[in-house]
């Protein structure tokens, strides 16, 4: 049997376990979320030996080199060390600028890094309190115009960072894990085509700054822009969004609840086969999403797809 080593803790193993569950078996606090390789929560870097790595294409050339795995996607076939992502080592430190309710259930977290940090719209990254509990989250922020890294905390059910979340205040330190891109980005070379974004909760935050990058970069086609709530005082960003729809006659704002969902669904219809469509939220909305406009004509390598898959606690 392989042995796995953490520290001074020595583990026996099952050949070919994965090293997620491993680790959670023998005790070793790992934060997760995904499982999917996408989060990046799991991070562990290679002391010793080699685990077989299902997803290697997850992790960018530097962080491979560096030993970084994901935990979730690893397997061990062999003796293995490893050492867990330790945020005060490993992370980049933040402060809270700001908490605000948006909404009965949505927070606005609003960061400012140490360190400047490079990233896109729709990009998101680990966010870690100073207990250790991660827990990886979209950026709502439009790089080059907010001063500040901005995430939308869905609150309506209990979880480990979205309860010590509530207790935050304006000067408080976080740190910053790993920053990530997904399926959701502003291509230039779109800029005459219609753009659909189609989200769910909190599914918003990284779909609104894809529409200000749009319209940063003058996209010329419609935009259309649908937010999905479960009911009408969880449109957390209406009057936002409204402004903008007011202000860009490009711009067609819709705002469902889910008692609405299945009747706009039905008369959801394509303006052109070029259309785009970026899609996040639950996993069972953005299937819900999905599977309407595979109907309606749209090709599946135009729709673009993140999901928020359920806490983690």
């Amino acid at each position: 049997m392989p042995e796995l080593r953490v520290g001074e803790q020595c583990l026996q193993v099952e050949v070919a376990s994965n090293l997620l569950d491993a680790l959670h078996g023998g005790g070793i606090a790992v934060p997760y979320s995904c499982r999917a390789g996408s989060c990046h929560a799991c991070l562990v870097r290679c002391v010793r030996g080699e685990p077989l790595d299902d997803q290697p294409e997850a992790l960018d050339y530097a962080r491979r080199e560096q030993g970084w795995r994901l935990a979730c996607q690893c397997r061990i076939v062999d003796d293995l060390e490893v050492e867990v992502f330790d945020p005060a080592r490993d992370g980049r430190p933040a402060r809270v600028v700001a908490s605000a309710w948006l909404s009965p259930s949505v927070l606005r977290l609003r960061l400012a890094p140490e360190q400047p940090l490079r990233y896109s719209a729709g990009q998101h990254l680990v966010l870690w309190t100073g207990t250790g509990i991660a827990r990886p989250y979209s950026l709502a922020s439009l790089p080059g115009e907010d001063p500040w890294l901005e995430f939308h905390l869905d609150c309506r059910h209990s979880g480990a960072f979205s309860d010590a979340a509530r207790q935050l205040k304006a000067g408080d330190g976080l740190r910053l894990g790993d920053l990530r891109s997904g399926a959701l980005h502003y291509d230039p070379g779109w800029q005459q085509r219609p753009l659909w974004l189609l989200a769910a909760g909190t599914g918003l935050a990284p779909l609104y700054g894809v529409l200000r990058e749009a319209l940063r970069q003058d996209h010329q086609g419609l935009i259309r822009v649908i937010h999905l709530a479960h009911e009408s005082s969880e449109h957390y960003l209406a009057d936002d969004l409204r402004a903008l729809a007011r202000s860009h006659a490009q711009v067609q704002l819709e705002l469902l609840t889910a008692a609405e969902l299945p009747a706009a669904l039905a008369e959801l219809r394509l303006v052109s086969r070029q259309t785009l469509a970026l899609l996040c939220g639950h996993p069972k909305s953005v299937e819900a999403f999905a599977r309407r406009l595979y109907l309606a004509g749209l090709p599946r390598n135009q729709v673009f797809a993140d999901v928020f898959l359920p806490h983690a606690s």
